[in-house]
């Protein structure tokens, strides 16, 4: 099972209304697995341009990876978050071998097929039929599919799907041509569960939107969706534990190479858990070794590294530096203008002009 997420310190953008440092965005793929735990693979980082559409990238991400893998294998399953346009995706996945499962937002309206045309009717043909709407239940028909489980984290789950739903696409490769829009099908999925592990706030009801191939699980729906949250885990442990976010870089190439560093240690520590050991505070409780997390690795790892070596030369002694010729100077950085939105489209009808008095 895969999730993506990105750097949050996309451009020209803010959250919770306070502006967010710039910087470059970029999409990971993270391997995730049902585990109760921190420990996530990341293996794929792609940096976004501000002028690139993230469906498109997310979608070019999933299928180079797709490549990499084995052939024979299950269907992997990729996990986005609300942020991604779930029918685009579908739309773009669609001849992959693939399941993808997209957080919705709770106020989004999808449609059925509609009923078939009487004979003798003229005139253009529906393309949408009943509305479903998810902040309505009276316009929620019975459902296709519904499972009932007992968690021990969330207690009584009731997971419902209504199957053969497409809601009416505005992003789509055809905009602007006045051409038909696409019908994108796929399973509409609300999880209603009875607390949350944290116990701070009302459980919220989740809506997912599934497409893929084969028959779809409800219960490895949910469960897929909630490990995606092990994701923010591992995005804070590089930011604050090995300093992804702590360089300033001039250029877009450093930034790719630091990252690609900060995934390179963050998979030699995922390596290093079933045999480093376990150097935890005085107050820290003692964990066992599969248990340990990626901060009690990361403190133990020292130790490992001197009973492996290093297969690096010994350093060589050298004199002090002369340093820059003396009347030199490195010069100011080099400055790029801000990137700016194209211009819009131009009027259809002409302005109106004022009349003569």
């Amino acid at each position: 099972m895969l999730a993506r997420a990105g750097l949050l310190l996309p451009p020209s953008r803010h959250s919770a209304g306070q502006p967010i440092i710039a910087g470059w965005a970029y999409q990971w793929i993270t391997q995730v697995s049902f585990d109760r735990d921190s420990w996530t693979a990341p293996v794929d980082a792609a940096r976004l341009h501000p002028l690139d559409d993230t469906d498109q990238t997310a979608a070019c991400q999933v299928r180079a990876l797709l490549g990499r893998l084995p052939a024979g294998g299950p269907v992997p399953w990729v996990v986005f978050d609300g942020g991604y346009d779930s029918a685009q995706l579908s739309l773009d996945l669609a001849d992959a071998s693939v399941a993808v499962l997209v957080r919705l937002r709770a106020d989004r309206c999808f449609y059925a097929d509609p009923p078939p045309r009487p004979p003798g009717s003229t005139g253009r043909p529906r393309r949408h039929g009943a509305k479903f709407n998810c902040a309505d239940p009276t316009t929620w028909p019975t459902p296709t599919a519904s499972h009932t489980v007992n968690d021990d984290q969330y207690g009584t789950v009731t997971v419902a799907a209504w199957n053969g739903l497409h809601p009416k696409q505005q992003r789509h490769p055809g905009h602007g041509t006045g051409g038909p829009r696409p019908i994108v099908r796929g399973t509409v999925i609300r999880v209603q569960v009875e607390r949350v592990p944290a116990k701070t706030r009302p459980p919220k009801v989740l809506w997912l939107w599934w497409a893929g191939p084969g028959e779809l699980d409800l219960d490895v729906a949910w469960r897929a969706y909630i490990r995606r949250f092990d994701l923010e885990h591992t995005v804070r442990f590089a930011k604050q534990t090995l300093g992804w976010t702590t360089p300033r870089p001039r250029h877009p190439e450093q930034a790719d190479r630091w990252t690609w560093l900060v995934l390179a240690a963050s998979t030699q520590l995922r390596l290093a858990r079933q045999v480093a050991t376990d150097a935890r505070l005085p107050w820290e409780r003692p964990r066992p070794q599969p248990r340990l997390s990626p901060y009690r690795v990361r403190r133990g790892f020292p130790r490992l590294l001197c009973a492996l070596g290093s297969p690096a030369a010994t350093p060589k002694p050298s004199g002090r530096s002369s340093g820059r010729p003396k009347g030199r100077a490195s010069g100011p950085a080099i400055r790029h203008p801000a990137i700016k939105k194209p211009a819009k489209k131009p009027r259809n009808r002409p302005l109106r002009t004022a009349k003569a008095a």
